[in-house]
């Protein structure tokens, strides 16, 4: 890593690049990784230090990382730094409170090890920045943030960059690639609209204690009229609990005591898990449903949440930025091997061809549950249950969900195939 902002190193720090990544959580750090072989010159410009407290994407909360997410971080080289924090996850299980029917997808029954993996945002965030600190070709400035962008012009954009003391820097990039979150005030900036569905919900997320002899490796999705509510398998017997609910209900699902708030958990869950014994401190935060109009603007690509922010039921949202992240990469790499302009329209009409499908299809899918199920006519209840318990019984149907859910679907980037960029 160099002329990184917050080191005080006198030498003047590099300015002009082929790729400036705005934000450095873990779509932005993970792009930086993937391009950091391609002999391109890479910076990436995150706000807030990866070891704050404030630091938004490196969080507790709990990720659930698919199977093609799992070879696409093995490809960039982490997982021997992810190994000592994840869990495996060998079954999913499905169903609604109140209702017959119930969906299993099993990874023996797929022909995998493991259907995915579960680990804690903020593990990932330090393997993450412990390859970007390692990484000699890549600038770094954090803290700091892009603040303008200049139309572009000369082939290429002229970015401000607005240091945390208040001093101002002038980048150029031949491509600057968004990755700053859900609200990006930088896809405004460079003419890209979103559309936000508020779900006027709330996920309020914990770690719960369970018997040890229920401890194991099964992920339960439960539906309930409410919300739904994840309950996400760790080390030994901690499950974490995502609990979806209207958001005029968290201050009260905050405030109440452990045993009150265990109680709640367990009439929701019911008994798969044992009786609920403790639980951690809670946090919460909004949830909606943000998705750009556009994957690119001239000289300019949206990638993650600031393409498209999920609601986290069935666990997509990272899962669909690190496929962002590798298809991106990967026309980027072709194009340094071809000593090609990587802001070219070519190049950006390729990405959002690629990327559309896969991102409209996710969309479709985490947003038509969230609909689906929280329908409350008889009618419409009593056919989902039979829905699950059809698809429980269809073996093809549970394969085209399980290739879903572990982000097998589509074309396949190179990473996701274990193959170099």
């Amino acid at each position: 890593m160099k002329n990184t902002v917050s080191s005080g190193r006198p030498e003047v720090a590099e300015t002009d690049f082929d790729v400036v990544i705005a934000g450095g959580g873990l779509v932005g750090g993970s792009l930086a990784i993937a391009l950091g072989s391609c002999g391109l010159r890479i910076a990436l410009v995150e706000a807030v230090p990866p070891d704050s407290e404030q630091q938004p994407s490196f969080d507790e909360r709990t990720l659930a990382l698919s199977h093609g997410s799992c070879r696409v971080l093995r490809a960039l080289g982490l997982w021997p730094g992810l190994k000592a924090a994840v869990w495996p996850v060998r079954q999913i299980h499905v169903s609604e409170r109140g209702r017959f029917g119930t969906a299993r997808i099993d990874a023996a029954e797929q022909g995998v090890d493991e259907l995915g993996f579960v680990i804690k945002s903020h593990a990932l965030g330090r393997a993450l920045w412990s390859r970007i600190r390692e990484s000699a070709g890549l600038s770094v400035f954090c803290p700091a943030r892009v603040t303008a962008v200049a139309p572009p012009a000369d082939g290429g954009r002229q970015l401000t960059l607005t240091e945390s003391s208040g001093a101002e820097r002038t980048l150029n990039t031949r491509l600057l690639a968004i990755a700053d979150g859900a609200r990006s005030p930088l896809r405004a900036a460079v003419g890209i609209d979103a559309t936000e569905h508020d779900y006027a919900q709330v996920a309020v997320i914990c770690s719960v204690q369970v018997p040890a002899r229920y401890a194991g490796n099964i992920a339960y999705e439960r539906f309930t009229s409410a919300g739904p509510l994840a309950m996400l398998p760790g080390s030994e017997g901690r499950y974490t609990a995502v609990l979806a609910r209207p958001a005029v209900a968290a201050p009260t699902l905050l405030a109440q005591d452990d045993a009150q708030f265990l109680a709640g958990l367990q009439r929701l869950f019911g008994w798969r898990l044992g009786r609920l014994q403790r639980v951690g401190r809670r946090s919460s935060y909004p949830l909606a449903l943000t998705t750009a109009a556009a994957l690119t603007a001239p000289r300019a690509v949206v990638v993650g949440n600031a393409a498209n922010s999920l609601h986290p039921v069935a666990g997509q949202g990272f899962n669909l930025g690190l496929r962002d992240v590798a298809s991106l990469a990967e026309l980027l790499a072709a194009a340094a091997r071809e000593n090609a302009d990587p802001g070219a329209v070519k190049v950006l009409d390729a990405y959002a061809d690629w990327r559309q499908r896969d991102q409209r299809a996710v969309v479709r899918f985490t947003d038509g549950l969230i609909r689906f199920f929280g329908v409350d006519a008889s009618g419409i209840a009593a056919a989902r249950g039979l829905g699950l318990t059809m698809l429980d019984m269809s073996v093809s149907g549970k394969r085209a969900l399980a290739r879903q859910t572990m982000g097998l679907t589509g074309r396949r980037t190179r990473l996701s195939r274990d193959l170099p960029l």
